[in-house]
């Protein structure tokens, strides 16, 4: 599992990695990771336009909390291409700028993005 963005909310990468997920937290800038995660610098920006998918490559999800709209579609673009899911929330006042369903979480709202294998099974 992947999440983008990671920045210095690792509660989530944290979580999972605890349940025996193996996490990498991906970011632009270096960031300190917890235990049981790791963490590679990268651009989702600059991995959409590469051949190469890089630590996206074995991924069956990747999401991202609070992600800005701007990256929606590049990280979605790169889910697709290594036949993840792409799992997000949004900063709370954004819509998503990419085709998604939706479901309720406590506070939030969970978009899935359309298009996900898991989603035409």
């Amino acid at each position: 599992m992947v999440e983008v963005g990671i920045g210095r909310e690792s509660a989530v990468a944290a979580e999972l990695a605890e349940r025996g997920v193996e996490v990498v937290a991906i970011d632009v800038h270096e960031f300190p990771v917890p235990d049981g995660v790791r963490f590679v610098r990268d651009d989702v920006f600059a991995r959409e336009e590469l051949s190469n998918p890089g630590p996206y490559e074995d991924a069956d999800a990747i999401y991202a909390l609070n992600i800005p709209v701007e990256l929606h579609r590049p990280t979605a673009h790169v889910a697709r291409r290594v036949g993840a899911d792409f799992l997000f929330t949004t900063l709370g006042y954004d819509e998503p700028s990419i085709p998604v369903s939706r479901e309720a979480l406590p506070g939030d709202t969970l978009y899935v993005a359309d298009g996900n294998p898991r989603s035409q099974e």
